[in-house]
């Protein structure tokens, strides 16, 4: 009769690069899995040792050499229970990810990835080549199949596993975060237990890395589909999961609204960001609108209070309502808070080119003057403190160009770039029920970029509510012109998003990176031509 197996999921925050880091990482979460947990079994995510994605890191020379020692400190370090992590590993000019299976000083076992996804934020076939073979492995008398990430995703792999003996799939991954993607693993996980009719355990990493940020979202599903563990997003740990009699059980946890969790990972990707890349802080322009507000609450709720920054800049037309709000929103927050009106700037920078402008009547031109001057007074504050400054600017609006280079877009690492505009506000909604640091009126006015007199956003957009589906239909649905007319928008509504988004490219290219949230980023995700025809497509 075989025993009860206990094995630990370490839900690791790991730093690309940080090999002896990582591997410090992976030795305490397995003494912590022996010694307090008893367990087992203790698996680590894809690519543990390097952090993920390492992209052209893999290239440089002294990274196999690293890798080699990392694994040796492993060998000699981690005793008395059975490990599994994941790693690149360089063979005869290849590079492979895969996984070790390592007890007592020996290398049990090893896997090689066999799917390699080269889509969306993943761009694997660059580097690795993909393996070929399943790999199953025994435990107090339970033969367990491994499998890296993509793997799960398709039927084969599973299916390798289970022809060569296996009794439970062990997944590990470093699978990055969008809105819904929990819902999608789960789908994946229920057809492949339900096509081998074997328990699955998913193992996943937490932390923000540039521009991705992985939640965790581990679990375990039974056989018969019902999910009997499930991790925290976000939280970094070490949890117990009880396999028995072919069943799992552990600890579920507690869902969260959608609004929740998406807050967490803009949270999770500001303080890696942040931390990792050694700032003493952040910095933030606070217009006394709903972004600056949400961006400030982010930044507050990532590095503490002490550490942020909210700079008011007030123009000629800022309206004293907007000042007020900026103070107040610093005050309810508790951070330090500036104001430097732009106006000298402005007034120099209008004198400067007065001679050059005889005879051009005031156009946008002199509003994203407004804009550069508050990017050059928050860039200058940076380079004397060392603050990152965070831009405060929304999808909707880095879709369509409603941003000024080297003005509002100036920054280090941009938050809510990812986030829709109607999204802001059911953030900042979200936000004020944990505590309320957003006033109510700078969520119920209009939204306004205050450069010319009585200005609104939708004196240049359409309202937020028609245009955030439009995008959603064009930029991640990648449906044509013609399609979305089809789904009941006006064509001229859709034309003119569509050309706004299309001329709006080369700005976004120039953009500051930001956490990835959407089914579909700006950025590394979506790769389009600054130069191209594009016709109805």
């Amino acid at each position: 009769m075989q025993q009860s197996l206990t094995v630990a999921a370490a839900q690791l925050n790991l730093w690309v690069g940080d090999v002896e880091g990582n591997v410090r990482k992976i030795i305490e979460a397995a003494r912590k899995a022996r010694d307090e947990l008893g367990a087992d079994l203790v698996a680590c995510p894809e690519l543990s040792l390097i952090g993920y994605p390492p992209d052209d890191l893999l290239l440089r020379s002294a990274v196999p050499r690293l890798i080699e020692q990392g694994v040796s400190r492993l060998l000699d370090e981690v005793k008395g229970i059975t490990l599994v992590f994941g790693l690149p590993e360089y063979e005869h000019g290849q590079i492979y990810n895969a996984a070790y299976v390592i007890r007592d000083g020996h290398i049990i076992t090893r896997y090689r990835k066999q799917q390699l996804p080269n889509y969306g934020v993943f761009d694997e076939r660059r580097h690795f080549k993909r393996g070929h073979d399943a790999c199953v492995f025994e435990v107090e008398g339970h033969k367990i199949g491994l499998t890296i990430c993509e793997d799960i995703w398709f039927p084969e792999p599973a299916a390798q596993a289970r022809a060569a003996g296996a009794e439970v799939i062990l997944n590990i991954n470093a699978s990055p975060f969008n809105i819904g993607k929990s819902a999608e693993r789960r789908r994946a996980l229920d057809l492949r237990v339900a096509e081998n009719r074997l328990p699955v355990i998913y193992v996943n990493c937490v932390g923000g890395q540039d521009d991705i940020v992985f939640d965790g979202d581990s679990c375990a599903v039974n056989a018969d589909g019902s999910v009997a563990f499930s991790a925290a997003e976000f939280e970094e740990g070490v949890f117990p999961i009880t396999l028995q009699a072919g069943q799992f059980t552990g600890e579920l946890r507690k869902e969260q609204s959608e609004e929740a969790v998406t807050y967490r990972a803009l949270v999770q990707g500001v303080r890696d960001y942040v931390n990792r890349n050694g700032f003493p802080g952040a910095l933030i322009g606070m217009s006394g609108g709903i972004d600056s507000a949400l961006v400030a609450a982010i930044a507050v709720d990532a590095l503490g209070a002490d550490r942020v920054w909210g700079v008011s800049m007030p123009s000629r037309y800022t309206l004293d309502m907007s000042n007020d709000d900026a103070r107040i929103q610093a005050e309810l927050m508790g951070i330090k808070y500036s104001m430097l009106p732009i106006e000298p700037a402005f007034e120099t920078f209008t004198q400067m080119l007065a001679g050059e402008f005889i005879g051009r009547a005031v156009d946008l031109t002199e509003e994203n003057l407004q804009s550069r001057s508050r990017g050059m007074l928050l860039m200058a504050l940076s380079n004397k403190f060392g603050h990152v400054v965070l831009p405060t600017g929304n999808k909707s609006e880095m879709a369509v160009g409603y941003a000024t280079l080297y003005g509002d877009m100036c920054g280090g690492y941009a938050p809510i770039k990812d986030v829709y505009k109607t999204l802001v506000y059911r953030l900042c909604r979200y936000r004020n029920t944990v505590s309320e640091v957003i006033p109510e009126r700078v969520i119920t006015r209009p939204p306004s970029a205050e450069l010319r007199p009585d200005q609104k956003d939708s004196d240049s957009l359409p309202p937020y509510e028609l245009l955030d589906p439009i995008l959603q239909a064009y930029v991640e649905a990648q449906l044509s012109i013609p399609e979305i007319i089809k789904k009941g928008f006006a064509e001229a509504d859709v034309r003119r998003v569509a050309g706004l988004v299309r001329r709006s490219e080369y700005k976004r290219r120039q953009a500051a990176p930001g956490p990835k949230v959407t089914g579909c980023a700006f950025g590394r995700e979506r790769r389009y031509p600054l130069t191209a025809v594009y016709g109805d497509i």
